[in-house]
């Protein structure tokens, strides 16, 4: 888009990506979902996977671990943690090498004894400062530079602590050293209200009004206060665990002498570590990091390496997502953007929002045992799968099946029923207009005529019913096992869709069954998990798909059955299952009854036979001749192809011929 004296123009946008498309495509996200949710596979864990792996368009966890596996490689070559005393240790060297040369053009007898004293200080660089502590120099030069060596190390220790303190930490300005004491007195005082439990609210306002300088974070209230300086002081804890022992009894050493210059200042800071480890215990226990770099590191520097290597530590736990009641929402946003920078927080917001979009657009549903699908995913999946069905189905031999209409239509009654929002019936326009038209006075001329909520109607109708289907699905663990609960459930539910939507006048029924047989609507089969049941209860199966028949008599009666195993169970005459393998004379014998009922009902009865069981094909061979059907040996990929044109055979009927 350009504009020209005022004038817009806009042309293809040629530049990366589209910045106006979104982000991700919902529905190819359900379809992805979907299939394998019916597959058998654990909706938490499809979406923990998904949630890893991300989508086309946005990376997911796995991605962003590898970028913080790489932060971490380059945080750990990144110096020297021991660095400071390096410092401490080369601006020793060269006081006592300025010292030196003062002493070596001074030929008198107390040249030599200072000479003699250097001589002797000790190795540790620690034990050597405090041993010239009281050293008289005789080079300004190299007084200077020790003077620096404590200086140095105050400002690295406290503007760790504190921000915006370099004029305080300069000592040089008595008056901003008095009020950088002030600050830790007030600090402290308000840590210790806010300890006790009393509201500091005022005080926290008083506080920072008196020294919000030294804060340029600007915390919005004590707790966030805390959070900040707890955090530092634990970098801090972490850099000395980090060091080697001698290191960290040096550096201590070091730390002590810088402050011991202003016993005040100690006991403030002191104070306000015992503070803070009393509010904030658990952040103190953190562990210390391997860092072998060759840049020698400052304290400051030194600290903030360690409290990246925290950081992404502990964004390495929260994305790997493997505690309990895990999720994205638990991810330190500020600790990415610290990291890893604002693209990975565009992906992890995109991610967190995946789940959430999925949730609020109605494809997934949260009831007191978790998420599931909606029926709304539901039928995205049938019609996704309807639409593969057909699109593989050939043309010359099941005809055009592109078509809007829903077949036979619902005879209307002659009566009228007010519309409600979501109602699947269409609005009654003549009948509504005639009410908006009866509701108002006489309009004048030109007037428009306004239609209320109250005048809409629909047409009240009565359902004709063309076919009454049963769908006979096996659900027995064999299913599971050879991988054909997934192709199952995609038929079922694609036939399910295709009646609901183009031969709405058909009823149907899907019956699960294996030990028993069930009812299921197309929910309620979505839902229903592997299971390890023995059994496959045809007999009961085909008597339920008998009363299905029989709740519909003007009816096509057609029953559809697909199996992968022969009949091991019926119904005792008192109800109860009867299972065994081989299969029993008695099983056979109330399968073969509840055929002939069928067959009798002048029903259509056809069977699809999934796997290569020579029994299973011996029996429903005999089985397809005795009723009169047929029988189909689909592969698992066409499962759905067979089924929904047989039911667009069937659905015509012995009747129809």
């Amino acid at each position: 888009m350009s504009t020209r004296r005022g004038r817009w123009s806009y042309r293809a946008w040629h530049d990366g990506p589209d910045p106006l498309a979104p982000p991700f495509d919902l529905r190819r996200v359900v379809d992805e979902v979907g299939e394998r949710v019916l597959a058998g596979e654990s909706l938490r864990d499809v979406l923990d996977e998904l949630r890893r792996h991300g989508t086309r368009q946005t990376p997911g966890v796995d991605a962003l671990r590898r970028r913080l596996a790489e932060r971490r490689r380059e945080l750990r070559r990144r110096g020297n943690l021991g660095g400071v005393l390096d410092q401490v240790r080369a601006a020793l060297d060269q006081a006592l090498a300025a010292e030196r040369d003062a002493l070596a053009e001074d030929p008198g007898e107390e040249a030599r004894w200072a000479e003699m004293e250097l001589d002797t200080l000790p190795d540790s660089t620690a034990a050597a400062v405090r041993g010239l502590a009281d050293y008289e120099w005789r080079s300004e030069e190299a007084r200077q530079t020790y003077q620096q060596i404590t200086q140095m190390l105050r400002e690295q220790v406290l503007d760790q602590q504190f921000a915006g303190m370099k004029q305080a930490l300069s000592g040089q300005d008595p008056e901003s050293s008095q009020r950088l004491r002030d600050m830790l007195a007030d600090l402290n005082s308000l840590l210790a209200s806010h300890a006790r439990g009393e509201d500091t609210t005022q005080a926290f306002a008083d506080f920072m009004a008196a020294h919000g300088d030294f804060f340029p974070e600007q915390p919005a209230d004590t707790d966030e206060l805390i959070e900040l300086l707890a955090r530092r002081q634990a970098d801090a804890e972490r850099l000395m665990r980090s060091l080697s022992a001698e290191q960290r009894a040096e550096l201590a050493d070091l730390m002590q002498q810088a402050l011991g210059g202003d016993p005040d200042l100690a006991s403030q800071l002191s104070q306000l570590r015992d503070n803070l480890s009393a509010l904030r215990p658990g952040m103190m226990n953190g562990r210390g990091f391997d860092v072998d770099g060759q840049e020698q590191l400052g304290y400051g520097e030194a600290v903030g390496v360690v409290s990246d290597l925290a950081d992404v530590e502990s964004l390495q736990r929260q994305l790997g997502q493997d505690y309990a009641g895990a999720g994205l929402d638990d991810v330190d946003v500020e600790a990415v953007e610290r990291q890893l920078g604002g693209e990975a927080v565009r992906d992890l917001e995109q991610l967190r929002r995946l789940e959430r979009e999925l949730e609020r657009q109605g494809w997934l549903q949260r009831d007191a045992e978790g998420l599931s699908l909606s029926p709304k995913a539901l039928r995205r999946l049938g019609e996704t799968t309807l639409r593969q069905i057909f699109a593989s189905l050939e043309a010359p031999r099941t005809g055009s099946h592109d078509d809007q209409r829903t077949g036979a239509a619902d005879e209307r009654t002659g009566a009228f029923l007010p519309w409600e929002l979501g109602g699947e019936k269409p609005v009654d326009a003549v009948r509504t207009v005639i009410n908006a038209v009866a509701r108002q006075p006489r309009p004048e001329p030109g007037q428009r005529l306004r239609l209320a909520p109250e005048d809409f109607v629909v047409a009240e109708t009565e359902r004709r019913t063309s076919a009454a289907v049963a769908l006979c699905v096996d659900l027995s663990f064999s299913m599971i096992q050879a991988d054909r609960w997934g192709p199952m459930k995609q038929t079922s539910l694609a036939l399910a869709h295709l009646i609901g939507t183009r031969f709405r006048s058909d009823a149907l029924q899907i019956i699960g069954f294996d030990l028993m047989a069930r009812r299921l609507s197309p929910v309620e089969l979505a839902a229903v998990e592997p299971a390890w049941v023995q059994g496959t209860n045809l007999a009961h199966a085909l008597s339920l798909a008998g009363r299905h028949l029989h709740r519909h008599p003007e009816a096509e009666p057609v029953v559809l059955v697909v199996t992968d195993g022969e009949p091991t169970a019926h119904l005792l005459p008192d109800g109860s299952p009867h299972f065994a393998w081989p299969t029993e004379r008695e099983t056979l014998r109330a399968t073969l009854q509840q055929v002939d009922r069928l067959t009798r009902a002048r029903a259509t009865l056809n069977f699809f036979r999934l796997g290569d069981d020579p029994g299973l094909e011996r029996f429903l061979d005999a089985v397809a001749r005795r009723a009169g059907g047929r029988v189909f040996s689909p592969q698992l990929g066409r499962l759905g192809e067979y089924v929904v044109s047989d039911y667009l055979r069937s659905r015509r009927g012995r009747r129809a011929a």
